[in-house]
């Protein structure tokens, strides 16, 4: 999943397992009425990691906003409580995290010597709560030996916050890494930080069951479980509700999601019992038919599941539940006018029915993110990623024999234990025969307790990892600009995010359906939307275009862009008219 770094309001998760990684996990005790509760206070974050840690932290936002905390304060100076949400997947994340936690201790030391009170600083000095990975791993560390921190959180604990901070001003110490094989958050509304954003995340699973031997996510965010459908059209509804015109799906493998809640089991007569039309009133129909029932012609079909072709798992199947096509099949139909995206998902789970509903749902972005690692079949294997090079080849070719005109997107590491220069060239050849739109690519770095750093050596020197990572970008960089020029002189559907931050005067910024970033003057354009017949002249309604308004577009509307420029990174265009996804699918598809 590709790496943020803000200083907002975000979060990652981290877990103690009270078992080894495949053993039975303990689910986190949750607060009863009786516990101990704070009682408000002003609350600041910072957040290093992936986009899960943005919806995580709306997720601690709705719980501590429950007990009292409905203030957000810009300064940790002005806070009662700073929350620093962390991230392990890479060492330099962890390094700035240090950073950041020395400052906050310095904090802390200074108010001590100087109690004074002001208008904007408490009474107490702040306490200091780390969430997310770095938390399972390094609490002895944080709380113990340094006493940098107060409280010490893991991603599957935040329901207990409220109790461990009122622990802290008893004089103790809070800590709480149980990971569980429940905790979902499905009944949690989270707060969401943006307020007046177009853009939501929306997690629907949380864990990862895969074991890739890089990857330390298994053992800071448990196995894999997945949130009902029922839930999670729930909250797409009350986006929708908000103005919100675009979800992003979040699972750290997203689409692996696996719906085998209570309300999907079978009956005793073996029918399969499921939701009906959700999202809907009661005995109306889906405003759109399921892509699935009619493509195979079986309610079954929503129960698919199956790996690409040439793709393994050293896993057991999966109890049979609802996929994730059906998921996005329902969420599609439900709501025609949202655009849906999903990320960070593996090569292995995209079956052809996936691609088929994609293709189909103008609502769905054609854009995939199919993530890598490196393209040589050795280091795969080394890696376990459970693919070849020639498979996951074979993968992109099928993806673009479905879907002609996607967008596709990747992760690589450059340096992995092992790598060979033979092996780091096998991948700059797999970057340029695939031509990527976006890349993520970062120089490996050894993480505590991946089968890697139980079973391999870190043998590739810094130096060399560098020089690699640079060649890795330089060729991603030549070969996507084909990508990005192949746009000029095409009309994209682009919906609107705000001013251009280069130039909020002028410009307006947003998003096309394949992720690009689309940037366009600020001016009227015709209204697509409606229609006027109060003109004294009259208006012929069948002549749309002779009784189309004009109108200053927003953020959350839809507007066709006609593009002039391009780079590597971005696209340059002319606005011509706000529509909508149904308008333009009906005109250019």
């Amino acid at each position: 999943m590709q790496l943020l770094e803000e200083k907002v309001l975000f979060k990652t998760q981290c877990s103690e397992r009270v078992g080894n990684v495949g053993s039975r996990a303990t689910v986190v005790p949750y607060l009863e009425d009786t516990s101990r509760k704070v009682e408000g206070g002003k609350l600041y974050v910072e957040t290093y990691g992936c986009q899960m840690n943005v919806n995580d932290m709306e997720i601690v936002l709705a719980i501590m906003k429950d007990s009292g905390y409905t203030e957000i304060v810009q300064t940790p100076e002005e806070s009662d409580i700073i929350f620093i949400n962390t991230c392990a997947i890479r060492e330099n994340a962890e390094h700035k995290i240090w950073h950041r936690l020395n400052y906050f201790k310095h904090l802390k030391t200074r108010w001590n010597r100087d109690p004074s009170v002001s208008a904007t600083r408490p009474a107490k000095p702040p306490k200091v709560a780390v969430l997310g990975c770095m938390a399972e791993r390094l609490k002895e560390k944080l709380i113990v030996a340094d006493k940098m921190v107060d409280v010490v959180c893991g991603p599957d604990a935040y329901r207990d916050l409220p109790r461990l901070l009122s622990l802290v001003d008893e004089g103790q110490t809070g800590i709480n890494t149980l990971l569980s094989l429940e905790e979902t958050y499905a009944d949690v509304s989270p707060v969401r930080i943006a307020k007046n954003s177009v853009t939501a995340f929306v997690s629907i699973m949380r864990g990862c069951n895969n074991m890739c031997s890089f990857c330390i996510v298994p053992f800071t965010r448990g196995r894999e479980r997945s949130r009902a459908v029922s839930s999670i059209v729930r909250e797409v509804g009350e986006l929708w509700e908000q103005g919100v015109k675009e979800v992003i799906l979040l699972g750290q493998n997203v689409n692996s999601y696996n719906d085998t809640s209570e309300n999907n089991a079978e009956d005793d007569n073996g029918t399969l019992l499921s939701v009906s039309n959700l999202g809907t009133e009661e005995g109306k129909e889906s405003p759109l038919p399921s892509i699935m029932e009619s493509s195979f012609g079986d309610k079954k079909a929503k129960y698919m599941s199956t790996l690409s072709p040439g793709f393994s798992t050293i896993y057991k199947t999966k109890e049979l539940g609802l996929s994730f096509t059906h998921l996005l099949d329902v969420l599609s139909a439900e709501f025609p006018e949202m655009r849906f995206r999903f990320t960070s998902p593996h090569p292995k789970d995209f079956p052809d029915d996936l691609l088929f509903l994609m293709r189909e749902r103008a609502n769905v972005c054609n854009m995939i993110h199919l993530p890598a690692q490196s393209g040589s079949t050795r280091v795969l294997e080394l890696m376990r990623r459970g693919y070849t090079r020639e498979a996951y080849l074979a993968c992109v070719e099928r993806i673009r024999l479905i879907i002609p005109d996607v967008s596709i997107s990747s992760d690589f590491i450059s340096g992995f234990c092992g790598e060979t220069e033979e092996d780091h060239q096998d991948t700059l050849k797999l970057v340029e025969a695939v031509g990527y739109d976006m890349a993520y690519m970062f120089a490996y770095s050894m993480r505590e307790k991946t089968h890697a750093h139980r079973n391999y050596e870190d043998d590739v020197p810094d130096p060399v990892k560098n020089r690699r990572l640079a060649e890795m970008i330089a060729t991603f960089r030549q070969s996507t600009l084909p990508r990005f020029t192949s746009q000029l002189q095409t009309t994209q559907l682009v919906l609107v995010e705000g001013p251009n931050k280069r130039a909020p005067e002028t410009e307006l910024v947003g998003k096309s359906d394949k992720g690009h970033r689309v940037i366009f003057p600020k001016v009227p354009v015709m209204d697509g939307l409606s229609v006027d017949t109060s003109s004294e002249e009259g208006c012929n309604p069948f002549d749309r275009k002779a009784c189309q308004e004009m109108v200053d577009l927003k953020p959350g509307d839809f507007v066709e862009v006609y593009i002039t420029e391009t780079t590597h990174a971005s696209l340059r265009g002319e606005p011509l008219l706000r529509t909508s996804i149904t308008q333009f699918h009906e005109k250019y598809h």
